[in-house]
C-alpha cells in the first residue's frame, strides 16, 4: 500500500498575512519529529503551508494550485456552514452531494492527491500540507461511502489524516493532537 498523509498548516501570526508564528514553527517541529519519511512533499501556494512543511523538517517538492478561487465554493460554504455542525464531516458530505462547486473542488483535490500517489512504489508515502475546508473536503471525496459521523471535528492546526491507497483510497486514520 501507498500512504497519503494530509496535515493542516500550523499556527499563523495574529498580525495578518500568511506566515507562521513562532508557536506555529515550534508546533510544526514537534509534529515533524514523529512523522515521515515521505517520497513527495506537496503544499498549497500559500506561504504558511510551505513554512509548515519546512518547520516539520521536510523539503517541499511541489506546490499545488487548487480551485479555491471559485466563488461558488465560498457561496456554498456560506449557505451551509458545515464546520459548525456537531458532525462537520457528515454535514460537508451533504454539501458535496449537491454536485455543485464544492463537490467539484473536493473531487479535484482527491484527483490531485491520486496523481501524487500513482507514480509511487508500494510502501512509499506522500505528505500534503493544506488548509481547513480544503483537507476535509478532499478526505470526504476520497472516501465518499465512509461513516463521516465518526470522523470527529474539523482539523485543527497540524492535525491531519493518513489514508492508504492502492488503486483507490482504502482506509483513513485521523491524526489528532492532544
Amino acid at each position: 500500500m501507498i500512504t497519503l498523509e494530509v496535515r493542516r498548516h500550523s499556527l499563523r501570526k495574529n498580525t495578518g498575512g500568511s506566515q507562521l508564528s513562532q508557536a506555529g514553527v515550534e508546533l510544526a517541529r514537534k509534529v515533524g519529529e514523529s512523522i515521515g519519511p515521505f517520497a513527495v512533499v506537496a503544499t498549497s501556494v500559500s506561504p504558511r503551508t510551505r513554512e509548515t512543511a519546512v518547520a516539520m523538517g521536510f523539503a517541499v517538492d511541489q506546490e499545488c494550485v487548487t480551485l479555491a478561487t471559485d466563488p461558488g465554493v465560498y457561496a456554498e460554504s456560506e449557505q451551509s456552514p458545515w464546520w459548525l455542525d456537531e458532525h462537520p464531516f457528515a454535514a460537508l458530505a451533504k454539501v458535496l452531494e449537491t454536485g455543485g462547486a464544492y463537490h467539484r473542488y473536493a473531487h479535484a483535490l482527491a484527483a490531485l492527491w491520486r496523481d501524487l500517489l500513482t507514480p509511487l512504489a508500494d510502501g512509499q508515502a506522500v505528505l500534503v500540507v493544506g488548509h481547513s475546508g480544503e483537507l476535509e473536503a478532499g478526505l470526504v471525496a476520497c472516501l465518499p461511502e465512509a461513516d463521516h459521523r465518526t470522523w470527529g471535528k474539523s482539523l485543527a492546526c497540524c492535525e491531519g489524516a493518513r489514508l492508504t491507497f492502492d488503486t483507490r483510497f482504502r482506509t483513513v486514520e485521523f491524526l489528532r493532537l492532544p
